[in-house]
């Protein structure tokens, strides 16, 4: 596996790091689970240092799953706009890596996003052997509903994402919304596109006591609790949130009401002082007394925050899947999410949660404030939020990406007895 963009073992919610981590870390487990041997190639911790591609750092994470990164770590933070720069030398590290194997080594390439897809392309077919591709976001996608202050991804971006697009083997998509961009917005072959949904940790991620969790968070028994879990960054529409609660306190009967809203996240993209500008927004829309900011935090606190929460808010303007609003309905949490991308399949509309079809503030206040009025609705939703993520654990996500695995290689050695015989 190729994760070039961000190591798996990064906190998510910092960064860049988010639910493409989980995503690759938790599939590359289950598939060892399955008898696969997995070997994750990602970056050195901060920038990478050019000159010396060949120096490596691995980590064996679970049996049959080994992290290897590639690089010397050197002072500084490389941004996402850095990184093209970098493919070149990082895909000359990993040819370097597999000379020492001994040919044949890799039955399989599969990329994550599209950066290592560009150098998944490259080794794939230096190795012989297939590419399997997951993009997790696209471009024409994003740049689609972008939110006020976001910058639209650049051309380079979309040029690179057609280039993995027509090199892959085969393409996984996380939803059907998200096949159908790649065939409509990427001319992909669709008998070469097919969907695995992303899963969720069905055994960490599960209901408990709202207030015991309340308690080990420091959160008091009759607040009424708003939950946003993500990286601070427009495209997650934290500002959207912290709007939302101001305009929710303006309705009758809320100011008095005992509300707090939780930020859990750090700072990615526009750099750390995005959390500063969410901060003083607070402050500006006279709200900073019910925010409480949190620091991105691992995965069995995390849950405890879901438990904690009366609603968890996912408000997006564009998702591959939502990782954070599948793992808080596992947490038997209502979501309320917009209604944009993979968020269409991962919250079922009206039962596990509600979708809406707006940016705007009043839009969110009216929805929220009428389900925290609404005790019963929020609890008959919980319980069939459950029901619904256990509809997504991980042993299905390894058992559908290894049968295309199978497909692929198959498919790629047909092809290669009939070069060979021609040639």
């Amino acid at each position: 596996m190729l994760s070039l963009h961000t190591s798996p073992l990064d906190q998510p919610g910092v960064g860049d790091a988010g639910g493409l981590n989980v995503y690759v870390l938790e599939l590359a487990c289950r598939l060892a689970a399955a008898d696969v041997d997995v070997e994750i190639f990602t970056r050195g911790s901060g920038s990478m240092e050019l000159s010396d591609t060949s120096t490596q750092k691995a980590v064996d994470v679970c049996p049959g799953v080994r992290v290897v990164h590639l690089g010397s770590p050197v002072p500084g933070h490389t941004t996402k706009e850095e990184l093209p720069a970098q493919l070149c030398a990082f895909a000359a590290g990993l040819l370097r890596t597999e000379l020492t194997r001994g040919g044949d080594y890799f039955d399989l390439v599969h990329s994550h996003y599209w950066l290592s897809g560009q150098v998944g392309a490259v080794v794939s077919d230096h190795w012989g052997v297939p590419l399997v591709h997951s993009m997790h976001t696209m471009a024409l996608v994003k740049n689609r509903r972008l939110a006020t202050d976001d910058k639209p991804e650049p051309h380079l971006r979309i040029l690179g994402e057609q280039q993995v697009v027509a090199a892959a083997d085969h393409l996984i998509a996380n939803t059907t919304d998200e096949a159908e961009d790649l065939i409509d917005l990427y001319q992909a072959d669709p008998r070469l596109v097919d969907v695995v949904h992303p899963g969720v940790d069905l055994d960490v991620f599960t209901p408990g006591d709202q207030m015991w969790a309340r308690q080990r968070l420091g959160v008091g028994a009759d607040e009424s609790l708003l939950l946003f879990v993500g990286r601070i960054q427009p495209l997650k529409g934290p500002d959207l949130f912290v709007h939302t609660v101001a305009e929710l306190l303006t309705r009758a009967g809320q100011r008095d009401r005992p509300l707090t809203a939780v930020v859990c996240g750090g700072p990615s993209g526009a750099g750390p002082d995005r959390v500063d500008e969410l901060r003083s927004l607070a402050a500006r829309l006279g709200v900073s007394d019910r925010i409480r900011f949190e620091p991105p935090t691992g995965r069995f606190q995390l849950a405890d925050w879901y438990r904690a929460a009366d609603i968890v808010c996912v408000p997006s303007y564009s998702e591959s899947f939502g990782l954070v609003a599948i793992e808080a309905q596992a947490c038997g949490r209502p979501v309320v999410a917009a209604a944009v991308g993979g968020l269409n399949t991962s919250v079922a509309d009206g039962e596990s949660g509600i979708l809406i079809d707006s940016h705007e503030p009043t839009a969110w206040a009216e929805v929220l404030a009428e389900l925290l009025r609404d005790h019963e609705a929020r609890r008959l939703m919980g319980q069939r939020a459950r029901a619904h993520a256990e509809r997504f654990g991980w042993s299905s996500t390894a058992a559908g990406t290894l049968n295309i695995y199978r497909r692929a290689i198959n498919r790629h050695s047909r092809a290669r007895g009939r070069d060979d015989r021609t040639g």
